[in-house]
Protein backbone atom coordinates (compact mmCIF):
# COMPACT_ATOMS: atom_id res chain seq x y z
CA UNK A 1 0.00 0.00 0.00
CA UNK A 2 1.31 3.43 -1.02
CA UNK A 3 0.00 6.73 0.37
CA UNK A 4 0.00 9.72 -2.00
CA UNK A 5 -0.91 13.05 -0.39
CA UNK A 6 -1.75 16.05 -2.55
CA UNK A 7 -1.50 19.37 -0.74
CA UNK A 8 -4.09 22.10 -1.18
CA UNK A 9 -6.87 24.07 0.48
CA UNK A 10 -10.57 23.11 0.64
CA UNK A 11 -13.28 25.48 -0.57
CA UNK A 12 -14.42 26.84 -3.89
CA UNK A 13 -12.36 29.99 -3.57
CA UNK A 14 -9.18 27.89 -3.69
CA UNK A 15 -10.22 25.50 -6.45
CA UNK A 16 -7.78 25.45 -9.38
CA UNK A 17 -5.38 27.90 -7.75
CA UNK A 18 -1.64 27.33 -8.04
CA UNK A 19 -1.43 26.27 -4.38
CA UNK A 20 -3.86 23.42 -5.11
CA UNK A 21 -1.93 21.75 -7.89
CA UNK A 22 -1.29 18.79 -5.57
CA UNK A 23 -5.05 18.21 -5.48
CA UNK A 24 -5.22 18.56 -9.26
CA UNK A 25 -2.59 15.84 -9.73
CA UNK A 26 -4.56 13.43 -7.53
CA UNK A 27 -7.76 14.28 -9.41
CA UNK A 28 -5.98 13.46 -12.67
CA UNK A 29 -4.87 10.06 -11.29
CA UNK A 30 -8.43 9.31 -10.14
CA UNK A 31 -9.75 10.31 -13.55
CA UNK A 32 -7.24 8.11 -15.38
CA UNK A 33 -8.20 5.22 -13.09
CA UNK A 34 -11.91 5.75 -13.80
CA UNK A 35 -12.57 6.68 -10.16
CA UNK A 36 -13.18 10.43 -10.35
CA UNK A 37 -15.51 11.72 -7.64
CA UNK A 38 -15.42 8.46 -5.68
CA UNK A 39 -13.55 9.71 -2.59
CA UNK A 40 -14.90 9.76 0.96
CA UNK A 41 -14.05 11.83 3.99
CA UNK A 42 -12.02 10.39 6.84
CA UNK A 43 -8.91 11.25 8.83
CA UNK A 44 -9.39 14.98 8.09
CA UNK A 45 -8.99 14.23 4.37
CA UNK A 46 -10.83 13.29 1.23
CA UNK A 47 -9.58 9.77 0.61
CA UNK A 48 -9.75 7.46 -2.37
CA UNK A 49 -8.46 3.90 -2.14
CA UNK A 50 -7.88 2.25 -5.48
CA UNK A 51 -6.01 -0.44 -7.31
CA UNK A 52 -4.35 1.17 -10.29
CA UNK A 53 -2.23 -0.70 -12.82
CA UNK A 54 -1.62 -3.51 -10.34
CA UNK A 55 -0.74 -1.19 -7.43
CA UNK A 56 -2.69 -0.44 -4.24
CA UNK A 57 -2.80 3.30 -3.64
CA UNK A 58 -4.42 5.63 -1.13
CA UNK A 59 -4.92 9.10 -2.58
CA UNK A 60 -5.53 11.73 0.09
CA UNK A 61 -6.35 15.43 -0.06
CA UNK A 62 -6.08 16.96 3.45
CA UNK A 63 -9.08 19.11 4.38
CA UNK A 64 -7.26 20.85 7.23
CA UNK A 65 -6.10 23.81 5.11
CA UNK A 66 -2.49 23.98 4.03
CA UNK A 67 -0.91 25.07 7.30
CA UNK A 68 -2.21 22.01 9.20
CA UNK A 69 -1.59 19.38 6.52
CA UNK A 70 0.57 17.37 8.89
CA UNK A 71 -2.38 16.60 11.18
CA UNK A 72 -4.14 14.78 8.35
CA UNK A 73 -0.98 12.98 7.19
CA UNK A 74 -0.30 11.69 10.70
CA UNK A 75 -3.87 10.33 10.98
CA UNK A 76 -3.71 8.73 7.54
CA UNK A 77 -0.43 6.99 8.27
CA UNK A 78 -1.66 5.75 11.65
CA UNK A 79 -4.84 4.23 10.21
CA UNK A 80 -3.20 2.60 7.20
CA UNK A 81 0.04 1.62 8.98
CA UNK A 82 1.98 3.02 6.04
CA UNK A 83 5.72 3.42 6.69
CA UNK A 84 7.43 6.69 5.80
CA UNK A 85 9.15 5.03 2.84
CA UNK A 86 5.75 4.48 1.21
CA UNK A 87 4.53 8.08 1.50
CA UNK A 88 4.70 10.63 -1.32
CA UNK A 89 3.64 14.27 -0.88
CA UNK A 90 2.74 16.25 -4.03
CA UNK A 91 3.12 20.00 -3.55
CA UNK A 92 3.43 23.23 -5.50
CA UNK A 93 6.73 25.08 -5.72
CA UNK A 94 7.24 28.56 -7.15
CA UNK A 95 11.01 28.16 -7.01
CA UNK A 96 10.54 25.94 -10.08
CA UNK A 97 9.43 27.26 -13.48
CA UNK A 98 5.89 26.40 -14.47
CA UNK A 99 5.80 22.84 -15.80
CA UNK A 100 8.93 21.45 -14.12
CA UNK A 101 8.82 18.37 -11.87
CA UNK A 102 11.25 17.54 -9.07
CA UNK A 103 11.37 14.44 -6.89
CA UNK A 104 13.28 14.41 -3.61
CA UNK A 105 13.62 11.60 -1.08
CA UNK A 106 13.93 13.96 1.89
CA UNK A 107 14.74 17.55 2.73
CA UNK A 108 13.60 20.68 4.50
CA UNK A 109 10.24 22.36 3.98
CA UNK A 110 11.92 25.17 2.02
CA UNK A 111 9.37 27.63 3.37
CA UNK A 112 6.32 25.66 2.17
CA UNK A 113 3.83 25.73 5.05
CA UNK A 114 2.21 22.42 4.13
CA UNK A 115 5.55 20.60 4.12
CA UNK A 116 6.51 22.43 7.32
CA UNK A 117 3.39 21.11 9.06
CA UNK A 118 4.04 17.54 7.89
CA UNK A 119 7.65 17.65 9.10
CA UNK A 120 6.54 19.04 12.47
CA UNK A 121 3.83 16.41 12.95
CA UNK A 122 5.95 13.46 11.84
CA UNK A 123 9.14 14.70 13.48
CA UNK A 124 11.08 13.81 10.34
CA UNK A 125 12.04 15.18 6.93
CA UNK A 126 12.55 11.70 5.49
CA UNK A 127 9.53 11.36 3.26
CA UNK A 128 9.47 11.64 -0.51
CA UNK A 129 7.93 14.62 -2.24
CA UNK A 130 7.10 15.55 -5.81
CA UNK A 131 7.37 19.30 -6.32
CA UNK A 132 5.41 20.74 -9.23
CA UNK A 133 6.60 24.06 -10.61
CA UNK A 134 4.00 26.85 -10.62
CA UNK A 135 6.30 29.64 -11.78
CA UNK A 136 8.07 32.44 -9.98
CA UNK A 137 5.79 35.14 -8.56
CA UNK A 138 5.81 38.49 -10.28
CA UNK A 139 4.12 39.92 -7.19
CA UNK A 140 3.72 38.91 -3.56
CA UNK A 141 4.20 35.22 -2.85
CA UNK A 142 0.84 34.76 -1.13
CA UNK A 143 -1.06 36.47 -3.93
CA UNK A 144 0.80 34.33 -6.45
CA UNK A 145 0.14 30.91 -4.92
CA UNK A 146 -3.52 31.76 -4.34
CA UNK A 147 -4.00 32.99 -7.90
CA UNK A 148 -5.31 30.94 -10.80
CA UNK A 149 -3.18 29.99 -13.75
CA UNK A 150 -2.88 32.39 -16.68
CA UNK A 151 -4.71 31.43 -19.91
CA UNK A 152 -1.56 30.17 -21.66
CA UNK A 153 -0.67 28.09 -18.58
CA UNK A 154 -4.20 26.65 -18.38
CA UNK A 155 -3.90 25.53 -21.99
CA UNK A 156 -0.78 23.52 -21.09
CA UNK A 157 -1.95 22.35 -17.66
CA UNK A 158 -3.46 19.05 -18.93
CA UNK A 159 -0.05 17.99 -20.25
CA UNK A 160 1.61 18.84 -16.94
CA UNK A 161 -1.02 16.98 -14.91
CA UNK A 162 -0.69 13.90 -17.14
CA UNK A 163 3.10 13.96 -16.70
CA UNK A 164 2.75 14.36 -12.92
CA UNK A 165 0.30 11.44 -12.79
CA UNK A 166 2.79 9.29 -14.69
CA UNK A 167 5.52 10.45 -12.30
CA UNK A 168 3.46 9.29 -9.32
CA UNK A 169 2.94 5.93 -11.02
CA UNK A 170 6.70 5.62 -11.58
CA UNK A 171 7.34 6.44 -7.90
CA UNK A 172 4.86 3.81 -6.72
CA UNK A 173 6.28 1.16 -9.04
CA UNK A 174 10.02 1.95 -9.06
CA UNK A 175 10.80 4.16 -6.05
CA UNK A 176 11.85 7.78 -5.71
CA UNK A 177 15.37 7.52 -7.11
CA UNK A 178 14.37 5.87 -10.39
CA UNK A 179 11.34 8.13 -10.77
CA UNK A 180 13.61 11.15 -10.26
CA UNK A 181 16.00 9.92 -12.94
CA UNK A 182 13.11 9.86 -15.41
CA UNK A 183 11.03 12.87 -14.47
CA UNK A 184 13.38 15.48 -13.00
CA UNK A 185 14.48 16.18 -16.56
CA UNK A 186 10.90 16.58 -17.79
CA UNK A 187 10.57 19.63 -20.03
CA UNK A 188 6.99 20.76 -20.68
CA UNK A 189 6.45 21.17 -24.40
CA UNK A 190 3.24 22.98 -25.23
CA UNK A 191 2.09 25.68 -27.62
CA UNK A 192 -0.51 27.83 -25.84
CA UNK A 193 -1.83 28.92 -29.21
CA UNK A 194 -2.65 25.30 -30.07
CA UNK A 195 -5.96 23.51 -30.38
CA UNK A 196 -6.80 23.54 -26.66
CA UNK A 197 -7.13 27.33 -26.71
CA UNK A 198 -9.23 27.20 -29.86
CA UNK A 199 -11.66 24.79 -28.24
CA UNK A 200 -10.53 21.62 -30.01
CA UNK A 201 -8.63 18.65 -28.67
CA UNK A 202 -6.23 19.45 -25.88
CA UNK A 203 -2.51 19.26 -26.72
CA UNK A 204 -0.97 15.88 -26.02
CA UNK A 205 2.02 15.21 -23.80
CA UNK A 206 5.24 13.94 -25.37
CA UNK A 207 5.61 10.19 -24.90
CA UNK A 208 8.29 8.76 -22.59
CA UNK A 209 11.62 8.86 -24.39
CA UNK A 210 10.51 11.60 -26.79
CA UNK A 211 11.84 15.20 -26.79
CA UNK A 212 10.25 17.15 -23.98
CA UNK A 213 8.82 14.06 -22.31
CA UNK A 214 10.18 12.03 -19.39
CA UNK A 215 12.84 9.41 -19.88
CA UNK A 216 11.60 5.97 -20.88
CA UNK A 217 11.86 2.86 -18.76
CA UNK A 218 15.57 2.51 -19.58
CA UNK A 219 16.31 6.08 -18.51
CA UNK A 220 16.73 7.34 -22.09
CA UNK A 221 15.20 10.39 -23.71
CA UNK A 222 15.60 11.52 -27.30
CA UNK A 223 16.71 15.08 -27.96
CA UNK A 224 16.82 17.11 -31.14
CA UNK A 225 20.48 16.15 -31.52
CA UNK A 226 20.15 12.43 -30.80
CA UNK A 227 19.69 10.13 -27.83
CA UNK A 228 21.04 10.64 -24.35
CA UNK A 229 20.97 8.76 -21.07
CA UNK A 230 19.24 10.43 -18.10
CA UNK A 231 21.81 9.80 -15.37
CA UNK A 232 21.22 9.50 -11.62
CA UNK A 233 21.66 12.64 -9.54
CA UNK A 234 19.91 14.97 -11.96
CA UNK A 235 18.40 16.90 -9.05
CA UNK A 236 21.34 18.18 -7.05
CA UNK A 237 19.75 21.37 -5.82
CA UNK A 238 19.56 21.94 -2.11
CA UNK A 239 15.84 22.38 -1.82
CA UNK A 240 12.73 24.35 -2.55
CA UNK A 241 12.71 28.12 -2.21
CA UNK A 242 8.92 28.56 -2.17
CA UNK A 243 7.56 30.43 0.86
CA UNK A 244 3.91 30.36 1.63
Amino acid sequence: MKLVVGLGNPGGQYAETRHNIGWMVLDRIADRAGRAGRGRQRDASEVLELRWKGMDLVLAKPLTYMNDSGVAVRKLMARSHVPMADVLVVADDFALPFGKLRFREAGSHGGHNGLRSIIDELGSERFSRLRVGIGEPGRGAIDHVLSRFAPDERACLPILLDAAAEAVEAWAREGTSKAANRFNAFDLQCSPAGPDVAGGDRPSAPAPGEPGGPADGQGVRRTRTGWRKILPGADDEAGSGGRR
